[in-house]
């Protein structure tokens, strides 16, 4: 330390002094006003992006609570739609089921008219026949009793027997 004691000179000190205010008064005036504004806009941009993430985060909230949200009307519309197609499923095969047996009531009743009718027809065809084979029957056994006379006397005679005068 000594040695710098002795070997220290002031016009140098002052040279360097005014060297190291020039110095400093060329960094203020050119190099530390634009340092700063870099370092300010950096640091802008740093809050700036914050702020951004920070809104990004709150806007992802928000978007996640809205997509749930829509998930959940999205789940409940589709019971409600497949609530409403079993609705229209079951009255569908209700109302065929309705159909079917209206028009199997249906078919029953022009089978039991058919069948009916052709009872009918066939009893009037039967009673046709009837009256037919006894009216022939009939006409051969009159024949065979007419053609003798002493049969003749005796159906008139019976035939006035049955009837009761009054």
């Amino acid at each position: 330390m000594e040695k710098l004691i002795n070997d220290f000179s002031f016009g140098l000190f002052v040279w360097q002094t005014l060297l190291f205010l020039l110095l400093l008064y060329l960094l203020y005036r050119f190099a530390w006003k634009p340092i700063l504004s870099a370092i300010n806009d950096r640091e802008e941009g740093i809050k700036n992006a914050l702020a951004a993430a920070e809104e990004a985060k709150k806007e992802m909230q928000n978007v996640t609570a809205d997509s749930e949200k829509l998930l959940k009307e999205a789940r409940g519309e589709r019971e409600a739609m497949l609530k409403e197609a079993r609705e229209i499923k079951e009255k569908m095969v209700a109302d065929a089921r309705e159909q079917a047996k209206q028009e199997g009531d249906k078919l029953i009743a022009q089978a039991k008219a058919t069948i009916d009718s052709e009872k009918k027809a066939a009893v009037a065809e039967i009673k046709t026949q009837v009256a037919d084979l006894s009216v022939q029957i009939a006409e051969k056994i009159l024949k065979e009793q007419l053609a003798n006379k002493d049969k003749q006397l005796k159906l008139v005679d019976d035939m006035l027997g049955d009837i009761k005068l009054k």
